[in-house]
């Protein structure tokens, strides 16, 4: 399992259109699955993105997690978190999760999340247009 983080400001996630997630403050999530992820990967990936300490605190040092600092999340699901481009130009994505069983962890990894902050999402398997205020910029890889 890989979860990018990027801390956020102003971010939304639009399908046809449409806003489908949107938040004001806090971390874009973009999240990809692998075999062999389970609910095991989530619950420590759930545990990494909560406590991970990139707000500023008083003193402007990176020094608070997302639940002492407030804040939302837009979880956005994202095979190409596994695309690899070490042989060819062309990603392959064979590391990636198949759609029906990536959705399934997609879901409950947000309904899990959900469970200490606000979570809105994207549209899982669809294209979307994803606006990001990126502050900092402060973008953190987590990889399970």
């Amino acid at each position: 399992m890989r979860v990018l983080v990027q801390r956020s400001g102003l971010s939304r996630v639009f399908c046809d259109g449409k806003i489908t997630g949107k938040i004001d403050n806090g971390f874009v999530l973009f999240v990809g699955f692998t075999e062999g992820d389970d609910i095991n990967s989530i619950n420590y990936m759930i545990n990494k993105v909560l406590h991970l300490r990139i707000f500023p605190d008083e003193d402007n040092i990176m020094n608070k997690n997302i639940l002492d600092f407030g804040g939302d999340i837009l979880s956005i699901s994202q095979f190409t978190l596994y695309g690899d481009a070490r042989k060819s130009n062309r990603p392959s994505y064979i590391r990636a999760l198949n759609r029906e069983d990536a959705v399934i962890l997609f879901n409950r990894f947000n309904e899990e999340l959900s469970k200490y902050i606000k979570v809105e999402t994207g549209s899982f398997g669809n294209d979307m247009d994803v606006f990001i205020e990126n502050i900092g910029p402060t973008t953190i890889l987590l990889e399970r």
